[in-house]
Order: structure tokens, then sequence, then C-alpha cells
């Protein structure tokens, strides 16, 4: 998981209770925003979506981590969130979590820079233990916690500046924006605009200064941030970043919701017509994070680009899917199709078009390219599907995509009661016109939508299907009529009387479909339906109050 664009901004509220400032004389580095790669692995140090207090840090793919270190006494005090980076229970032992803790000026919150080439080892200065991978791992994921100094790869680390590096000014502002009211005293991190929906085009892009998103986004850098403040955003025209506009690799490019603010991009002025979009990312390697867009003419999110992540987002009443991947135009060719992209911990839903048969939550559909992954996301009482991996004849194949960990609800039937009799209102379509697509299903829920669970739709593909669950879907829980599928461990459950499902394919007995009865696993799946995120992004599904776990 990423930390969210807000926590390069460190909070100084508590500063007062921290030791006087004096930079350590081993430490090159000086105070600034950073992300911390480690030697042995490659993986940079994270600490989840959303910071949260006794969060231990892992290693995750390097994407927009960022971290913000001041100098105190003894050495560094790292932040982010506004939480310190510390020594649970403030131990002196090896092999002690490494975590997010509320800041309080201890030693045990203050690093040690140590200089090992171009590396750093990270030592803490209360047991003088170093910084270090559990088990010297160097798989995504591996927890960080503390450890002896040596010279071993996986305790030292390579500090890579964000948005601009190092900063030497200790300058405070105070800041109230249109929104959620919000008071906020910080360091401006450099390589940063700020925008906000009273902001002007020819503004400086300062916290004090804020400018406008279109202008911001002609204006930002690689590496560099936009930070939207809170309140809503009234547009009557797509808001374009158009495949000129990119970030980098190593260095992309993100616009993300300021702090714990709700900035809402709002197109309810725009007429419903297919040119009507939200905002349409035509650039790559870009990261959105913690925007809603509502009620454009079309889509609310279109990708067009490739190599981007969605965090986080809200896509909702609008007259179209509220997040769709296909590509830019009619002549972009196939190598050019929207590609690898992640759709983490987002929400769509309530959007739906006049027909009643278009607007689904998510969609890949007809011409997006391989790669894209969804993960930790949301659909429900979208008008058609939750969502739709629709192939046709005249564009061929789709790449392959995967959908993971997520949650399908409702679909075809509004929040408000409203439903559309040309729906199709399944949970998950997988496919259309008879062509093969290899798709990835996996640990995925589909719960009472207003057609099929899960349905093939067409697909003769060999998908990879397991892991999911299927509960009280109107037809079948799983339709699958065709294909070379491979079905493990799901698990499809009734209420009541309801159609058998149908698995064409290689299922094993480690599922349990529906023909009439459900199965052992199914009494423990009963009861109402929630779910919210965890603190690190993550999807909780609850039935009955009890966590599900596929």
């Amino acid at each position: 998981m990423l930390v969210s664009g807000g926590a390069v901004v460190a909070l100084v509220t508590t500063l007062a209770t921290w030791p006087s400032i004096a930079a350590p004389a081993n430490a090159a580095i000086g105070a600034g925003t950073y992300s911390m790669r480690n030697s042995g692995s490659g993986q940079c140090l994270d600490a989840g979506a959303s910071p949260a207090t006794g969060t231990q840090l892992k290693q995750e793919m390097c994407a927009d981590q960022a971290w913000v270190l001041a100098e105190v006494s003894g050495g560094f005090r790292i932040t982010a969130g506004g939480l310190c980076v510390g020594v649970r229970d403030a131990s002196t032992s090896a092999g002690k979590p490494i975590q997010l803790e509320a800041c309080t000026g201890a030693s045990s919150q203050v690093w040690a820079l140590t200089s090992v080439g171009s590396n750093y080892r990270l030592v803490n200065a209360n047991g003088g233990k170093c910084m270090n991978v559990k088990d010297n791992a160097t798989t995504a994921g591996a927890l960080v916690q503390t450890n002896s100094c040596d010279g071993a790869a996986t305790k030292q680390w390579t500090l890579v500046p964000v948005g601009g590096g190092p900063t030497s000014t200790t300058t405070s502002t105070t800041t109230t924006t249109t929104g959620p009211t919000t008071t906020t005293t910080g360091t401006q991190p450099a390589n940063a605009l700020y925008v906000s929906p009273s902001g002007r085009d020819d503004a400086i892009g300062s916290i004090s200064d804020p400018t406008t998103l279109t202008s911001a986004l002609s204006r930002v850098t690689a590496g560099g941030t936009i930070f939207m403040r809170g309140g809503t955003y009234s547009f009557t025209q797509t808001v374009t970043i158009p495949p000129t506009n990119n970030g980098t690799s190593s260095a992309r490019k993100k616009l993300t919701a300021y702090q714990s603010e709700k900035p809402v991009l709002n197109f309810s002025a725009q007429s419903e017509d297919p040119a009507n979009r939200g905002l349409a990312v035509n650039g790559s390697y870009w990261h959105i994070y913690g925007v809603t867009v509502e009620r454009a003419g079309d889509n609310g999110i279109f990708v067009g680009g490739s190599n981007n992540i969605f965090e986080r987002t809200i896509t909702r009443f609008n007259r179209d899917t509220g997040l769709q991947l296909s590509r830019m135009l009619s002549s972009t060719p196939k190598e050019q199709w929207p590609a690898n992209n992640l759709i983490l911990s987002a929400e769509s839903h309530d959007n739906a078009d006049s027909d009643g048969e278009d607007a689904d939550g998510f969609a890949a559909k007809l011409t997006s390219g391989p790669g894209n992954v969804f993960r930790y996301s949301v659909a429900h009482n979208n008008i058609d599907d939750g969502w739709d991996l629709y192939t046709k004849s005249d564009t061929g194949a789709i790449g392959a995509v995967t959908i993971e960990d997520s949650l399908a609800y409702k679909n075809g039937t509004l929040s408000n009661g409203g439903q559309a009799g040309n729906g199709d209102r399944n949970g998950f379509k997988l496919g259309g016109e008879d062509i093969a697509v290899n798709h990835t299903i996996r640990r995925t829920i589909a719960f009472d939508n207003g057609k099929h669970g899960f349905t093939y739709n067409r697909n003769p593909g060999s998908m990879a299907v397991s892991n999911n669950l299927s509960i009280d879907n109107d037809q079948r829980n799983f339709s699958f009529d065709a294909g070379a599928s491979v079905f493990r461990g799901n698990t499809s459950c009734r209420g009541s009387s309801g159609t058998n499902d149908k698995t064409v394919g290689d299922a094993d007995s480690t599922n349990q479909f529906w023909t009439g009865t459900n199965g052992s696993r199914c009494t423990n799946y009963t009861g109402a339906l929630g779910w919210s995120f965890a603190s690190d992004g993550r999807l909780v599904v609850t039935l009955g109050g009890k966590p599900v776990a596929l």
C-alpha cells in the first residue's frame, strides 16, 4: 500500500516537545521529503494508504511513498501523516517492530543516519539498533523491524528526494479553505501546487495562494504533487490530462486530496453525451488519490493512459460507467490501449444512463490493454453491471484483467430504488461475443445483484476463478455456460430457493456451488452485508457483523 499524498506534509503541533534542532554530524542528508528504498530488496519503506498509530512498517513496490525528515537533537524525526516512526514499546532489543506512533519526542523516535557509500543505515537513538527488513527478506510486504547493525544490504537504505529534495526553511503557514474548514500548520513541500475551488489561474499555487485545477495540471512537473483542498469544484467541460502530460516510473505526477479533506469534482452542468466525461486521464504515470467525481455527462473518470494508480477515488451519479478504461480515440493503435493501471480501494455507485444499459461501476472493456488490476474496490447500486469486461468482434480481445479482494452488490438497482429494464444487472460481467480472454477473479464477493453474481457472458477463455463468494443474486450466483475456466475454492449460498449454478470448465471438490442446497461453508456467511476500508486501504467486508475471510 501507499502513503497518501497528504502524508508528505508533517504536522508540527507537537514540535514543542522535541529537543532543540541540531544536525547530526554524520548525515549528509538534510531535512526534507524522501522515498526510502531498501538497498537489499529495491522495495520502498511503506506505511499503508492511511497511516495510523500502531501500524508496523513494511516494504512494498516503490510507488509514491513519501517520508518527511526533520532534524532534531541526535538525528532525524521521520514522519508520515503527522505520525512518527518509532520502535514499539521504546524497546532496545533486536527484532522489535518499527511502527508509526504519536510524536512524543522520545529518543526511540529519533534516527541517526550513518552513510555507507551512497546508502545509509538508520540507527535508532534509543537502542542503537538498525532499521532492517525481517529475515532480510526481499519480497514486497515484508515487515520492518530493529536488528543489530552490520553490513547486510537489507539494513541499508537509499533516500531519494521527493518533490525537489531537502528543504532548509522552517516557516509555518496557516490557511482556512472552502469545504470542510481545516486549519493546517506545516512546511510547504517543494515541487507542490495547491488548488482550491476559489483558486485563480494566475495564482502562485501555494497553500496561501492556491491556483485552479486546470492550471495546476498544466504546470506540475514529474515527481510533483497537486494538493486539492476540500470543497466542490464545478466544471462545465471535461478536465483532461492529455497523453503528453506524463510522469515517469520513478517520479509519478500526483493529484491528491490534501490530508483528510474531501475534494469533489462536480460536472452536473454537462448534458448526457459521450463527449462529456468528467476527469479524462490520458497521460501515464499519474497517481490520483482521494478525489470524488460526480454527475458527468458520460464517464466520471475515463482512463486512456497507462501505468496509473487510482486510489480512494469515488465515482458517483455519472451518466455512464463511473470509472472506465478504454482507448482514447478510434484511431488509437492496440499497442497504446490503456495498460498496467491499478484501481485501488475505490468506490463507484449510482451511475446511470438514460437508457439504463451502459452505466457500470467499473469497466475495462472494448479497447483496454493488458495488466489492469482492480483491488479492494466496491461497485454498488449501478444501473447496469458492477464490473464490465465486455469485448466486441470488431475490436477483438481486450487485455486480461485481474479483479481481486473486491465487492459488487445490488447492481441493477439504484440507491433510491430505481431500476431500468434494459440493464444487465450483473455483479461481474466477464466477457462478450465469444471472444476468449483469460481474466483472473479471486477473493471477490457478489451479493444480491439483479441478475448473475459472476457471469462469463460468452467469454470461452480459461479464466482463473478462485476463492470467490456469491450470495443471493437474482439468477445464478455463478454462470459459466462454456469455456475452459478453472474454478477453485468458490462458495455459493442462498437464503432460499434459486437457480442452480452452472460452471463449464475445470471445477474440483474445493468449490461449493449451489445446486439446490447450501454447502457447509455457507453457515459462515449469513446476515446483513457491511463493508469499510481499513486504515491501510484493505477492503473489510462483514456479514452479520462478522468479517469475511476468503
